[in-house]
């Protein structure tokens, strides 16, 4: 399949852009290994993006009832047609989704499974944007950078532990299904990857002021957890300790220290 997707987009004329993180999936038996891992079913709506070639769209189309795939790139309309071939369930959407209106697109389309090659640079703002606003998301599984895949499935109190990850915990069940070595994709990135799926389950009640306390907590990394509250809520001193008290946590903790349920606990308190 390499060589295939090679001279189609030689004969296509594509040139890849920097911008856009352009790395193709071009080997058949990871397509395939992406597709069954994510659970994506015969009678399921797919949606992928940040389709680029549409390797893993093919693989997806093959496989289930609907796929809708976003891009960004139309210079890619003419590969996606040779791709794309006699595949009447798919459908390109030359479109940015992170300026889709998701409570509209739900409506239209009805429960999905999100499966995709993520571009690295929307990585972080995507996964958000579904985590708070898609209600008929019934899985995510996305191919990302190693040590993103590391810092979004990280546990409380490990280095890799940060603002995403507590602000995905009590919302998903997160995990790295699969570690992908950089020779599979074209052109090669500098990087290796690795599959994430998310399984979404509701643990906790999230407060509404739960990510404003997230990211206080990590807006200063050296700082103690108190000093970053003191900072971030115009609290006093005895203020943030009291509150700190209530809640079971140390007054020398630092934010990567704290579950979901203590941020939950403090957001509440606050």
């Amino acid at each position: 399949m390499e060589n295939d997707i090679k001279t189609i987009l030689s004969e296509c004329g594509f040139g890849f852009k920097k911008q856009f993180g352009q790395n193709f999936i071009t080997d058949k038996n990871l397509l395939s290994s992406i597709v069954a891992l994510s659970g994506a079913e015969e009678g399921d709506t797919v949606v992928e993006i940040g389709c680029g070639a549409g390797t893993l769209t093919r693989a997806l189309a093959e496989k289930v009832k609907r796929v809708i795939a976003f891009e960004v790139d139309k210079t890619l309309q003419p590969v996606l047609a040779r791709t794309l071939a006699n595949l009447d369930n798919c459908e390109v959407v030359f479109k940015d989704f992170l300026k889709v209106n998701l409570d509209e697109f739900e409506k239209e389309i009805g429960e999905y499974k999100v499966v995709a090659n993520l571009p690295y640079y929307i990585t972080t703002p995507l996964i958000m944007k579904i985590m708070e606003e898609g209600k008929a998301c019934k899985s995510l599984t996305v191919m990302v950078q190693e040590e993103v895949a590391n810092r979004l499935c990280a546990q409380a109190g490990t280095a890799d532990y940060g603002a995403i990850t507590a602000m995905i915990a009590p919302r998903a069940d997160c995990k790295i299904i699969k570690r992908v070595p950089r020779t599979l994709f074209y052109p090669r990135p500098n990087v290796d990857s690795a599959v994430v799926k998310f399984d979404f389950v509701k643990k906790i009640k999230i407060p509404a002021n739960y990510k404003k306390v997230v990211q206080a907590a990590f807006s200063s990394r050296r700082k103690t957890l108190e000093n970053n509250l003191v900072n971030s809520f115009k609290l006093t001193r005895p203020e943030a300790q009291s509150i700190l008290t209530e809640c079971g946590i140390d007054l020398k903790a630092r934010g990567e220290t704290l579950t979901h349920q203590q941020f939950a606990l403090l957001a509440e308190k606050l």
